[in-house]
């Protein structure tokens, strides 16, 4: 194998471990914060950032620029659903009267 292509491969895990990194993350924050807002925050904005990392791994690795574009356009669909999707999710729990969590005053 030359230079080149172990770069490549470094570069494409690279890229597979942070995004892995960041669906972990969103998934840890769904199990750990107190209410339906914080927890639909952690997961779209980690598990976009995660699958983006993912989808341009994903690029890397097949080399050519119609694949890579037809990575980012899935992307952009599942940015456009994940976001609808949450505000969709948060406006249903605000017309079910769910108050935003807010910490106590200490005394």
């Amino acid at each position: 194998m030359d230079f080149a292509r172990i770069a490549l491969t470094v570069i494409e895990y690279a890229l597979y471990a942070a995004g892995a990194f960041f669906f972990l993350a969103g998934s840890i924050g769904l199990l750990r914060f107190p209410d339906v807002y914080t927890r639909l925050h952690s997961l779209t904005k980690a598990d976009n950032l995660g699958l983006g990392l993912v989808c341009m791994g994903l690029a890397v690795r097949s080399g050519s620029a119609i694949v890579a574009l037809k990575l980012l356009f899935i992307w952009m669909l599942v940015l456009a659903a994940g976001s609808t999707a949450c505000y969709l999710v948060a406006e249903s729990a605000r017309s079910a009267g769910i108050e935003p969590w807010t910490r106590e005053a200490r005394r």
